[in-house]
Formats: C-alpha cells, sequence, structure tokens
C-alpha cells in the first residue's frame, strides 16, 4: 500500500537503509501470502507453534520474573501474525522514522522487521511443504512437524530466526531502561490514535511494560537461544522426543 513511499523516502544512515531493505521485502511478502493459495492453513501452523514454544519454555512462564517478558517474545515477536496494520503504518510513517529516530533505534526497528519477514516466510514454506507430504490442513502432529520441518529446510534462515530473537530482545531490554521512554508513550498516545497509529502504539507500550518488568533479560534470552537451537538439532538429527526439555538452566538432554 505504501511501496512507493518506502522507495522514494531519501535514507542517509546505515541503520535507515537496513530498515528501507528490510521493510521493502517484508512488504513484497506480505502482498505474495496475502493471496498464496495456502495462506488459510498457516492459522493451524501457528497456532500449533505458539502451544509448543509455551509448553516447551513452560516452567520459564512459570517464573513471575520472565512471565510478561516472555509472553511478549513469543507472541509479538518470535511468532508474530494478525498485524497487518500494524505493519503498513510502519511502512506509512517510515519517511518521519528515518527522519526523527537515532541510527541505533532505526537499526532495532530494522531487526524486528526482519524478525518478521524471516518467521513468517519460514512458515510458510513449511506450510507449503506440509501440503505437499498432505499435512496440515485440519490438525498437525508434531511427526508430521518434524517430518515438514526436514524437507523443509533452511537451517541457515532458522539461525537467522534464533540470533534476531536474541539480538532484538537485548537491544529492546536497553532502550526501556531509560524512563524517557515510558513518559514519552504515555503522553503520546492520543496522538498516535488521532493518526491512525492506535496498533502500532499499543505493540511500543507492550513491549516497554513487558521489559521493564522482566528480570534479568539476558539470562532469559540466552536460555531460549540454548533451548531452541538444541530444539532444531534434535528435529534435524530425528530426536524422538525434540521438544522435550527439562529444568530452567537452558539445557535439553
Amino acid at each position: 500500500m505504501y511501496r512507493d513511499r518506502l522507495v522514494h523516502t531519501p535514507v542517509q544512515s546505515d541503520g535507515g537503509r537496513r530498515l528501507q531493505q528490510h521493510l521493502l521485502a517484508y512488504h513484497d511478502f506480505r502482498l505474495r501470502r496475502r493471496h498464496h493459495p495456502l495462506v488459510d492453513r498457516l492459522a493451524l501452523l501457528e497456532q500449533w507453534q505458539a502451544r509448543r514454544l509455551r509448553e516447551s519454555h513452560q516452567d520459564l512462564i512459570a517464573d513471575p520474573g520472565y512471565r510478561t517478558g516472555l509472553e511478549f517474545l513469543l507472541s509479538d515477536l518470535y511468532a508474530p501474525s494478525g498485524m497487518t496494520r500494524r505493519d503498513d503504518n510502519i511502512d506509512r510513517v517510515f519517511p518521519k522514522m528515518v527522519k526523527w529516530l537515532p541510527e541505533q533505534q532505526l537499526d532495532t526497528l530494522a531487526g524486528l522487521v526482519e524478525l518478521n519477514l524471516v518467521t513468517q516466510s519460514l512458515d510458510l514454506a513449511l506450510v507449503e511443504t506440509l501440503a505437499y507430504h498432505g499435512h496440515g490442513r485440519r490438525f498437525l502432529t508434531p511427526e508430521q512437524y518434524c517430518q515438514g520441518y526436514r524437507a523443509c529446510g533452511q537451517l541457515d534462515q532458522r539461525r537467522r530466526q534464533i540470533e534476531l530473537v536474541s539480538e532484538v530482545g537485548q537491544q529492546l531490554d536497553r532502550y526501556v531502561r531509560n524512563r524517557t521512554l515510558g513518559w514519552l508513550l504515555a503522553i503520546s498516545r492520543g496522538p498516535a490514535d488521532m493518526a491512525g497509529l492506535s496498533d502500532l502504539h499499543a505493540f511500543l507500550q507492550r513491549g516497554y511494560r513487558a521489559f521493564r518488568t522482566m528480570d534479568r533479560v539476558e539470562r532469559l534470552i540466552d536460555q531460549l537461544v540454548v533451548r531452541e537451537t538444541r530444539v532444531m538439532e534434535r528435529i534435524v538429527s530425528g530426536h524422538p522426543a525434540p521438544f522435550t526439555i527439562s529444568g530452567t538452566t537452558g539445557e535439553a538432554p
């Protein structure tokens, strides 16, 4: 919808150029996904993966110091869906972003957009592979998921997905320690509503509140990286219980 705005906005910084490139790629992907013949099957896969993530990391979710932040990581960063209006609004305000935001924040936003693109591209490719094998129309078993995962490949992209969760999570944690950001979000709610940016503002506020209340963010993200890397390796190797994670050390036996 706002592709021309993305293309023709002059960008001077490296972070701005990275954001522009990822927004353009994500914009084109969202258009392709919208008209994809298997788009209706994405919801089943996304629900299955969201449930799996919560079951695998239930010990961390049960920890009051992690719960709110982890819910944000899993729902808004790791497995985002149904964010079309928010994503359109990011495209719409891109010219103002590159004009007013500092370089580090532009780079963090670029990481968020890349994470969305990688996650949703992997999901669509997996849906295609599952459909080829006759799976994923009405239900999905762990065995079917793992078969499709292995057949789909794309391990470099899956490693990049985990890497981006780590990078973006740590960058966001640094920003929310600045109390000025909370004040700015509080006073900007009205103008955001008037400008039609309420969903984007709500996303930023959820992230701010989640990370402000979370303890030991770096330790949590390190555990997620270790655990999800181990899950990936076990799926690829054909382990009989790839999603089983025990204890709170980040190790899976």
